[in-house]
């Protein structure tokens, strides 16, 4: 086979869980649905007793009173119970009918961590999209650190306007090696999985090489969601490596498994990242916020629209700390904030906006999109963007996790 380790990319052993219900057992990325604690708990009533990986994760909605003990146990109980079994050496191509009809593709594979940076600046063939704020490391280390296994709602971006990598697969597969076929909970539309294997890993591993082209410093994969969840990867594997040195790069926890996703699928939208401030006065805010020279109307390429109670106001800054609308507004909200004691959490989708707005302690904040073509350009001249600068689609089209790997020695 290829070189894999200079493309970062490679087959692994994957598990896929058997003779279980797989409505229940596949559920949405833990950081969706932040603010909607009633998402989770409909979830969780709806799998009940059944084997699901809800219980292999920590929705970031509960994140303050879940147990990663309980996480971590959950994981070797599945394991010691034969609930899995074995793709050797293998990639997972997948087939993913969205609520609105549209098809993304995705290939399913492990990333090389030795290939990863998510530090501003890096020149690594993989690269995060957005700051990482270090402080939201700890709570995921926790799990992972003393976890047998991971499974990923991690989605990593390819630039291939050619369409050489992924959706050329869909020529290769039948249903001899369709692995999965079923409909995904609460609006997530259906997925179909197939099992890559042998000299078609090869093919996709010679594609991906062409892609870095001749740059000397390439860069092939960038993180489109779950920078902190690679992050937090990144982090315990140099743990590991200060532990047991050089063993740590024959360890299966120098690799993370993800979603690889081609930037040009057609499927693929982007879309803003709005916020919503609580536990505030929303007139001492606005004030402060003028200070940073956020002014009402649309006189600046900047604009923003505010939302109280369900009333939106276009807003502009006239002094711009950032290249893009979001970046001038975060660095702000920084400031601002923590010295009110008040909180930011960040909101998929105006209506939800709308209604948080409508507490007298709140205010929302509604961003422009992001032209996805930009994306790999700006990190490689500026680095990452800020943080929460745009998502995947909608909430109910994220990454549904599903497939998982040891990231112990057996």
């Amino acid at each position: 086979m290829n070189n894999y380790k200079n493309i970062g990319f490679i087959p692994a052993d994957i598990l896929i869980p058997s003779n279980v219900d797989m409505n229940k057992w596949s559920v949405v990325a833990c950081d969706q649905y932040t603010s909607q604690p009633e998402y989770w708990q409909r979830v969780r009533e709806y799998v009940g007793d059944a084997p699901s990986t809800l219980k292999l994760i920590l929705p970031e909605a509960e994140l303050d009173s879940a147990d990663p003990a309980a996480v971590n146990k959950t994981m070797v109980d599945y394991m010691s119970n034969d609930l899995f079994r074995t793709l050797p050496s293998s990639m997972v191509y997948l087939h993913r009918t969205q609520e609105d009809g549209n098809v993304r593709q995705g290939l399913i594979g492990a990333l090389d961590l030795e290939c990863y940076d998510y530090h501003k600046g890096s020149q690594t063939l993989c690269r995060a999209t957005e700051g990482t704020v270090e402080d939201r490391l700890p709570p995921r280390i926790r799990v992972r650190k003393d976890a047998p296994m991971e499974l990923p709602h991690i989605m990593v971006l390819i630039d291939d306007p050619a369409f050489t990598v992924i959706e050329a697969l869909e020529k290769k597969v039948s249903d001899a090696n369709c692995i999965y076929d079923f409909d995904l909970m609460e609006r997530g539309g259906h997925l179909k999985g197939y099992q890559i294997q042998n000299e078609d890993c090869d093919e996709i591993l010679k594609n991906l090489a062409a892609l870095t082209g001749k740059e000397t410093h390439p860069l092939l994969f960038a993180v489109g969601d779950g920078n902190h969840s690679l992050a937090t990867a990144k982090a315990c594997y140099e743990k590991l490596k200060e532990t047991i040195g050089e063993k740590a790069l024959s360890h299966p926890a120098r690799y993370c498994l993800v979603e690889l996703v081609n930037l040009h699928s057609p499927a693929l939208q982007f879309e803003p990242i709005h916020r919503i401030v609580t536990k505030i006065d929303p007139n001492a805010l606005l004030d402060a916020l003028n200070e940073y020279g956020l002014e009402k109307g649309d006189a600046n390429s900047q604009t923003i629209e505010i939302v109280c109670k369900g009333v939106h106001t276009v807003y502009s800054f006239a002094k711009e700390s950032s290249k893009l609308a979001v970046g001038s507004l975060q660095h702000a909200l920084d400031k601002i904030v923590p010295a009110m004691n008040g909180e930011i959490d960040y909101i998929h989708g105006e209506d939800v906006v709308d209604h948080l707005s409508m507490n007298e302690d709140s205010l929302g904040f509604i961003l422009p999109n992001m032209e996805k073509n930009d994306l790999f350009p700006t990190v490689i001249a500026d680095g990452a963007l800020p943080r929460k600068t745009f998502s995947m689609g909608h909430a109910h089209d994220k990454r549904f996790y599903l497939e998982c790997r040891r990231i112990i020695k057996e």
